[in-house]
């Protein structure tokens, strides 16, 4: 009896640990593997104004989220100053937090703007960057999105 409390205590501690140590996926949009941007550059975006396909040779981590990038300059970039090329919004659909939901986003549909880069859902269905720029209020939907922001990054999506 005392081996089963021992081994239910030890297991117990395993997972409060554990929780602990994962990244928090509530304010990231990330895989299973905690890559953000599904590999995509997140220096590319915002120094380039383009959509580039990082390479895991070039692998940075900030706060348990894997970053990749097209070079070694990238990342040293990115290592550098690495709160300034974080996406919006985690990385969800800029568009879908101003409505109030969190949405997986297609890499190349993005927008740069006063050194911030969205990230945008687009499908057979729907192009939400399109809907963003429809606005012609830049100013009003990142207001809205940065207080539906507050609350979503503290839910699962």
């Amino acid at each position: 009896m005392k081996n089963v409390i021992k081994s239910s205590i030890l297991v117990l501690a395993l997972i409060v640990s554990s929780v602990g140590f994962a990244q928090d996926k509530t304010a990231n949009n990330i895989d299973n593997s905690n890559i953000a941007l599904a590999g995509y550059s997140p220096v590319s975006y915002l120094d380039l104004g383009l959509a580039q396909v990082g390479n895991k040779a070039y692998k940075s981590e900030y706060k348990k989220v894997a970053y990749y990038f097209t070079s070694a300059d990238q990342k040293a970039t990115f290592d550098k100053n690495p709160e300034r090329y974080l996406p919006q919004y985690g990385g969800y659909c800029a568009f879908g937090v101003y409505a109030g939901a969190k949405f997986r986003v297609d890499p190349n549909k993005f927008l740069v703007k006063d050194g911030k880069y969205y990230l945008y859902l687009n499908n057979v269905e729907l192009d939400a960057k399109q809907l963003w720029l429809a606005e012609n209020n830049h100013s009003k939907l990142e207001g809205v999105a940065d207080k539906n922001w507050a609350k979503l990054s503290k839910t699962y999506n």
